[in-house]
């Protein structure tokens, strides 16, 4: 067995644990790491194996609306703590307000992804599981999880040139897919590196989206006007966050595509562009 099979079969597993665990008890810690076995486990199905079986799209549908569901709740936790090491004098008594009207949406996004466990046979889930790495066909002609990540993240540039909020949200999504495949050459130098460059990536795009999201959370819940400091404040770290993401990806992006792991394709670095301004999220109430 090689190393990337073995580390598949090692995800298989991971991602059936985390299910059961999630499904005992709807905690932060164990909902995010049920969302990124899940989201490992998309990566590798949809990338090493185009040709999926009745069985194995019936998991990934399964298994995204879990995602889906469970994000909803992580959303939640992440937006709470940002908000609560958020030092403001101005709107105390709003902030307070924010933290009790998220305190609830939680209650109600967790009782959700109770009744959806619920729904879903764990048991019957695991099974699936099984099923679908045991039936799991590679194509003969696959070049290596680093090279085919690398192709993706080629993919990625080619696509988004110009770093805007889309374009960001884009680096976001498709660099952790990339990284996750790359993942799965283990020790390997070159793997190392790529996926180092990408967690980095991923962090700070992270960050910038979970205070982008927060502010748009407040703006939905608060009746505030314009002058809202407390949303103010929120646009000014996101908007200081997307500047550093914007700096970060063009970083990640040239080191990546100036060290081709095979030398097979002859890609070069785009010129540099201006990115597009950040818009900043509207204070007034939604």
């Amino acid at each position: 067995m090689s190393v990337y099979q073995e580390n598949i079969h090692k995800l298989f597993a991971k991602t059936s644990r985390q299910l059961t665990k999630a499904a005992a008890k709807a905690q932060p810690g164990a909902i995010h790491r049920m969302r990124t076995s899940i989201r490992r486990l998309e990566a590798i199905l949809e990338e090493l194996s185009p040709d999926l079986d009745r069985n194995q799209r019936k998991l990934l549908k399964v298994l995204s609306r879990l995602r889906r569901r469970a994000g909803r709740v992580r959303d939640i936790d992440v937006h709470v703590a940002a908000l609560r090491s958020l030092k403001l004098s101005d709107e105390p008594g709003r902030k307070t307000q924010i933290l009790s009207k998220f305190a609830d949406l939680r209650i109600a996004r967790e009782r959700k992804l109770v009744k959806l466990f619920d729904n879903v046979s764990i048991r019957e889930l695991r099974k699936r599981l099984k099923r679908a790495e045991q039936s799991l066909q590679i194509s003969d002609d696959f070049p290596g999880p680093l090279e085919t990540a690398y192709d993706s993240f080629v993919r990625l540039a080619k696509k988004n040139e110009t770093l805007s909020e889309k374009g960001l949200h884009q680096y976001r999504i498709q660099g952790k897919r990339a990284r996750y495949v790359a993942e799965l050459a283990g020790d390997e130098a070159q793997a190392r590196a790529f996926v180092s460059r990408l967690k980095t990536m991923q962090d700070v795009l992270g960050e910038w989206h979970d205070w982008l999201t927060l502010a748009q959370a407040v703006a939905k819940l608060t009746n505030s006007a314009n002058n809202s400091p407390l949303l103010s404040a929120l646009n000014n770290i996101a908007r200081a966050k997307f500047h550093e993401a914007v700096r970060v990806v063009a970083e990640t992006k040239r080191a990546i595509l100036a060290s081709d792991p095979q030398k097979k394709l002859n890609t070069s670095v785009s010129p540099r562009r201006d990115p597009v301004p950040y818009r900043a999220i509207a204070t007034a109430a939604a």
